[in-house]
Formats: structure tokens, C-alpha cells, sequence
């Protein structure tokens, strides 16, 4: 039940934060405010899904979203965990494609 708990706390915390960081998004001209928005939510639902999977280390892996396109990056234990997290990503409502930079560590 804590872990759900701060599961909860720790998506609201990341939610806020990647709409804070909206305006500076835009004022880069990379986006528009709506696109940037979809794509903070892709990435916190990826984020999400990695913490709640056995399979995958969130903490290994980072996760970036351009316009529907997820960036995955970081170090997987073995070729398993690295075509997990892309298979998780690639499921994520939004995501257009998958961009799997994931190297496996030694």
C-alpha cells in the first residue's frame, strides 16, 4: 500500500514539474505548449510503467519524448530488460515510436 502510495506521489511530483518546465520548452521554439504537455505525459506514463514493472530498472533508465517519439536511454543487466522497456514504452497511449539507446551493461 506505501509503494502505491508514493507511486501516486511520485507521478503528481513529476506531472507538476514537467508542466512548470512547459514555458521553457517553447520559448526554445521546439514545440507548442500542447504538444509539449502530451509529450510530459508520455513520459511520466512510461516512467510509471517502468516502476511498476518487474522486468525493467526505472532507475537505469531514462526516458525522453519529442513529439510522440520516446527516447529510452541508460544501461539494462541484460538484452531482456533492454527489449522490455521498449515494449513497455512502445504500449504507452500517445506514443508513436520508440527510440531504444539502451545499452547493455557488462
Amino acid at each position: 500500500m506505501k509503494t502505491r502510495q508514493r507511486l501516486t506521489g511520485l507521478l503528481a511530483i513529476l506531472t507538476i514539474t514537467m508542466l512548470l518546465l512547459a514555458g521553457c520548452a517553447v520559448a526554445r521554439d521546439q514545440q507548442t505548449v500542447g504538444s509539449y504537455v502530451d509529450d510530459s505525459a508520455i513520459t511520466t506514463a512510461v516512467k510509471a510503467r517502468f516502476a511498476q514493472s518487474r522486468e525493467v530498472a526505472a532507475s537505469s533508465i531514462s526516458v525522453e519524448t519529442l513529439n510522440g517519439v520516446v527516447l529510452l536511454s541508460g544501461f539494462a543487466k541484460d538484452a531482456d530488460e533492454k527489449q522490455a522497456a521498449e515494449s513497455i514504452a512502445g504500449r504507452v497511449n500517445g506514443v508513436q515510436s520508440v527510440r531504444n539507446n539502451i545499452e547493455i551493461s557488462e
